[in-house]
């Protein structure tokens, strides 16, 4: 029997990409799923889907206040909550010298802040519960840096160091990072530069499938209680990086 059955969920980003997918592998194992983004309406067609063990809130990661009031309404509908897929995330890369302080500022709230407010957000309870999961998703850009994409590997740099700073700070919460490799979701969709836009088509020639990176997830989640799947790179089997 999966370890997954019965346990809530917590999933942002999940209107599209990795984090609808992430819900549908979910919902398919017995997890109970409380989804999270700031398209209610594409939320609330998937929570129709996949029936009575999902629900949803419409959320803005940036905003502490909102995310602690999605945890709370988590709680408040399943009773408790036992993993936090921490997953939206933004990516509209720029060379530095374009100057887009504009978008780096908002892939740090998104990317950066949208993290930290997670954490904060469950870690209260799951301390109090002396147990928990935290799935921060990254990216392949956690670890390493690439032309154009100086800030936004910065963004994930940064969530990889905060994964393992939670999973030194306390043993009893499972901590997990997730790096993708180059997967077809709407990521990037927000470039600027038409370069840079038309660059990214290209490389996602050779790409995942956001089920791929659900299945890992789901394969964290289903470890036993002391068994912690720490850190994991996902990429097509093509894959030059």
């Amino acid at each position: 029997m999966t370890r997954i059955i019965d346990k809530v969920v917590l999933v942002t980003g999940a209107s599209s990409g990795i984090g609808e997918a992430t819900a549908r592998e979910l919902a398919t194992a017995g997890a109970r799923l409380f989804i999270g983004a700031r398209r209610g309406d594409r939320l609330k067609a998937l929570a129709d889907e996949l029936g009575e063990t999902v629900a949803w809130r419409e959320l803005d990661v940036t905003d502490g206040a909102d995310f602690d009031a999605f945890v709370e309404a988590a709680e408040a509908r399943f009773g408790r909550v036992d993993v936090l897929v921490n997953n939206a995330g933004v990516m509209p890369l720029s060379p530095l010298a374009a100057l887009k302080r504009d978008e780096w500022k908002w892939m740090i709230d998104v990317n950066i802040h949208g993290v930290l407010n997670g954490i904060a957000a469950v870690l209260p309870c799951f301390v109090a519960q002396q147990t928990g999961h935290v799935i921060n998703v990254a990216s392949v850009a956690a670890h390493l840096v690439l032309p154009t994409a100086a800030v936004y590997c910065g963004t994930k740099h940064a969530v990889r160091a905060i994964t393992e700073g939670l999973r030194q700070e306390h043993d009893e919460i499972r901590s997990t990072l997730i790096s993708p490799g180059v997967t077809a979701t709407e990521l990037g969709s927000d470039i600027t530069d038409p370069a840079v836009a038309a660059a990214l088509k290209d490389w996602r020639r050779k790409s995942l499938t956001p089920d791929a990176i659900a299945r890992t997830i789901r394969y964290a989640i289903e470890q036993p209680d002391g068994v912690d799947i720490n850190e994991v790179i996902v990429r097509p089997t093509a894959a030059d990086m």
